[in-house]
């Protein structure tokens, strides 16, 4: 739908543990996604979206507050996901040169936090 809509910008769908590329990208969005990968998947996962990242470039992502694998129930299915909470989150990016721009617990008092980060 996006591609139909936007024929001008160009949409990336793949796996992001397995997907490799030299492309740098201004901006790079993942809402509600990265907090269903495995817990040994978070750390590499938002690593790879930080050097993906061009300079001046925008990482936008959610997460978890709690660190650890959990389960949840919604509409009547069990989900999985996993964080490695707000501190490591925060100390990775930082870790990886981003400065932190924006970090809000978005649905209070839900475990949703989402943060915005830029790279120098």
């Amino acid at each position: 739908m996006a591609r139909k809509n936007h024929p001008e910008h160009t949409f990336i769908h793949q796996d992001i543990c397995t997907w490799d590329t030299n492309e740098k990208f201004d901006f790079i969005v993942a809402w509600d996604s990265i907090f269903h990968l495995p817990l040994a998947m978070q750390r590499p996962v938002v690593s790879k979206l930080c050097n993906l990242l061009a300079r001046g470039g925008v990482l936008m992502y959610t997460f978890g507050d709690a660190h650890g694998e959990h389960t949840d129930q919604w509409h009547n299915d069990t989900f999985y996901y996993s964080s490695i909470g707000i501190t490591e989150n925060l100390q990775l990016l930082m870790h990886k040169g981003l400065k932190i721009l924006h970090l809000e617990l978005d649905q209070y008092p839900e475990s949703h936090v989402y943060t915005i980060a830029a790279k120098p």
